[in-house]
């Protein structure tokens, strides 16, 4: 499938897309040391909601598509190194308003959980 929004996107910080379908999106992220926010690995929790909302955008996958609101936890810290995958699904379809579930994992351990609450304006938001 296309990637019809966020094409600019720099995927290196944001993610790469490994599968886009209908009203579904996994993003990988290889974490690297520019994300790290201390000197014992950890990574900034920005990166780790950066690649949620990507896949949450990318699951929506409309050119408007924006971010209205999230509801978010942080269940398992990630480490330098660490790889980890999003899983975004459209849950609830409401015409230009939708839900998206999130999942981060690290290999099968669920590290972050998100609601994601996206809108699809009929024009650009800063037009």
């Amino acid at each position: 499938m296309e990637i019809k929004t966020h094409k600019k996107i720099d995927q290196s910080l944001n993610g790469i897309p490994v599968e886009i379908g209908e009203g579904r999106a996994v993003v990988k992220l290889k974490t690297n040391e520019k994300m790290v926010a201390d000197e014992k690995g950890l990574i900034h929790g920005g990166f780790i909601f950066s690649v949620a909302d990507y896949s949450a955008m990318l699951a929506v996958n409309e050119p408007t598509v924006v971010l209205a609101g999230a509801n978010v936890k942080f269940l398992k810290p990630v480490i330098v190194g660490d790889e980890i995958l999003a899983e975004g699904k459209i849950v609830e379809n409401k015409g230009k308003k939708k839900k998206v579930e999130v999942e981060v994992k690290r290999g099968e351990e669920v590290g972050f959980k998100g609601e994601f609450y996206c809108v699809v304006p009929a024009k650009h938001v800063l037009e």
